[in-house]
């Protein structure tokens, strides 16, 4: 899930920003004033940042963009700002911003240009799968806990994937065993509640839930 956080003193506005993102599925944030926003940079990876530039306190839009780019030179930053001056998008994009969108405007334009900056960034760039502190590269067939690389086998990881690519679906064990082993394997089913047990062993904050009688299901 990618994180967004919002940065919007006009209190009816950013509740109705959050709710639109939220319902595309995204995580948010959402920040009413420039120094919790401050405060908040660094602490946890964002995936793309919204940036009034006037906010009711001391601290800028620019003030802000200008932190996350110590911290993080890569992650979208869109601008928002009521005033529609060429100066302003000028600034910002000198900044680091890779987009400006003036007030008023629609909610639904502005989680439109967060779906295309999130598609150009992300998806386009690798296949990266993101549970609870876990990063899956898929291409690279690689998992991450906090930037340390875990060792899982193919067999592991095979597993890994199909419950990640199907999130609340219960599997059975057959089901499994023909994912990851193949429709030719011959051998008992319980091969899959070995590999699960790894697999928790290597990876416990995995929701796993067990199935009795049937199989398993990532939550």
């Amino acid at each position: 899930m990618y994180k967004i956080c919002l940065v919007e003193d006009e209190k009816n506005l950013n509740d109705l920003i959050e709710s639109y993102l939220k319902r595309e599925n995204y995580e948010v944030v959402n920040f009413y004033n420039g120094k919790d926003a401050l405060d908040y940079i660094g602490k946890e990876k964002v995936h793309l940042w919204i940036l009034d530039i006037m906010l009711g306190d001391d601290i800028t839009g620019y003030d802000l963009i200008k932190k996350i780019r110590e911290v993080d030179k890569d992650v979208p930053v869109i601008f928002t700002s009521a005033r529609d001056q060429d100066i302003d998008k000028i600034v910002g994009l000198e900044l680091g911003s890779d987009d400006y969108i003036t007030k008023p405007y629609s909610s639904k334009e502005l989680v439109l240009r967060v779906g295309k900056i999130i598609e150009r960034v992300y998806k386009k760039i690798t296949d990266v799968k993101e549970y609870e502190n876990y990063t899956i590269d898929v291409d690279k067939r690689i998992v991450l806990e906090n930037e340390k690389e875990l060792n899982l086998t193919t067999l592991e990881f095979d597993l890994l994937l199909l419950l990640l690519d199907h999130k609340n679906k219960s599997f059975s064990r057959e089901e499994i065993l023909k994912y990851v082993w193949g429709e030719d394997y011959f051998g008992s089913d319980r091969v899959v509640d070995d590999l699960v047990r790894r697999l928790r062993k290597k990876m416990p904050k995995l929701h796993i839930n067990t199935i009795y009688g049937y199989g398993y299901r990532l939550t």
